[in-house]
């Protein structure tokens, strides 16, 4: 059965509670504190239309950084060198653009409460954005969320083929290199599978998680020279 929120407590049941494919709860608010309590859970919104609805599936969706896979037709198209990748430079942009309409979807979980939110987020550096940009112009992107070494990935979106593969790729290296050990995806995709990401049980993520999150890295602003490429 799903638990209802109450707005003045930001508790939610065990994440271990949660059906393997139904909400674990609905209600709440989208405020700062119940967002990064329920990521720190492994807990994350996902809804069309209200109530806001609360999930943790199993099994998860995960990569760990160490496992990137680049196949030959990614490593083909940065050989190229096609765009040039920014961090955190147009976060606005990127989580419009993710959701925007796509061929074949009627409406977009990305509503324009969850837009505000996870803008908020960013503001307070818990929330990143990854830009593709080809000649001036943003070509795909993506963002997420950061707590401790533990990443969740919410969205990615690409206007010219393989922006968001390339823009996904420079995250995971720079996740590596500052310290990250978990990226969660969420649900499966084979977009994300090709990339390295696999399923596991909702136990041995949350296991992850819990290492992950008490890593010390702190919040704030990734800082990127304009210009890096790919």
């Amino acid at each position: 059965m799903t638990v209802w929120l109450t707005p003045h407590s930001l508790a939610f049941p065990p994440a271990e509670d949660a059906p393997a494919d139904a909400p674990l709860a609905a209600g709440g608010d989208l405020s700062p504190g119940r967002l990064l309590r329920a990521y720190a859970a492994g807990i994350f919104p996902w809804y069309n239309e209200p109530p806001i609805l609360w999930w943790s599936p199993d099994p998860r969706m995960v990569l760990m950084p160490a496992e990137l896979r680049i196949n030959r037709s990614l490593a083909k198209a940065m050989r190229k060198d096609p765009f040039a990748i920014t961090f955190d430079t147009a976060f606005p942009a990127v989580i419009r653009a993710c959701g925007a309409p796509r061929p074949g979807q009627s409406g977009t979980w990305i509503t324009p409460d969850m837009v505000a939110a996870y803008e908020d987020l960013f503001l307070r550096g818990h929330a990143h954005s990854v830009e593709a940009w080809q000649d001036g112009v943003l070509a795909g992107g993506l963002y997420g969320i950061a707590l401790g070494g533990a990443f969740f990935g919410e969205s990615m979106f690409s206007r010219v083929s393989y922006a968001s593969k390339i823009a996904f790729v420079h995250l995971v290296l720079r996740l590596r290199e500052t310290g990250f050990s978990l990226i969660d995806c969420q649900v499966a995709s084979d977009h994300m599978a090709s990339l390295g990401a696999r399923a596991i049980a909702r136990r041995t993520f949350l296991q992850h998680l819990r290492h992950a999150i008490q890593r010390p890295i702190a919040a704030g602003r990734w800082n990127e020279a304009p210009g890096a490429r790919s």
